[in-house]
């Protein structure tokens, strides 16, 4: 199997699934995600100002190009309700046809 690593996997959670459900509308409509999945809720702990905090979230999956990858994280904080928001990015591997068609997605943005 061929495959490229051209793709960039943004993720980050929202504390209500309608703020993760409108920031993926956005990212998507703006070109700047090819495709963003909404999952949860998870159950994240966590330490925030000395305290231990747990809390339910929903997480976004975003898939992108390396060129859009900035501009979409300054998409997400810019729209994030979050003091410090979770934005953690991984350059993944995918077959060439799915790399393909998430290039054509975000193109002309």
């Amino acid at each position: 199997m061929s495959v490229e690593e051209s793709i960039v996997e943004i993720r980050t959670t929202f504390g209500q699934r309608a703020a993760a459900e409108a920031c993926a509308g956005r990212l998507v409509e703006q070109r700047l995600a090819a495709c963003v999945q909404v999952d949860g809720p998870v159950r994240s702990v966590y330490r925030w100002h000395g305290r231990i905090e747990a809390a339910d979230e929903f997480r976004c999956t975003c898939k992108t190009t390396a060129e859009r990858a900035q501009a979409c994280v300054a998409a997400i904080e810019q729209g994030h309700d979050y003091q410090t928001p979770e934005v953690i990015l991984s350059p993944v591997t995918a077959t060439p046809a799915y790399a393909s068609w998430v290039r054509a997605s975000v193109a002309g943005g």
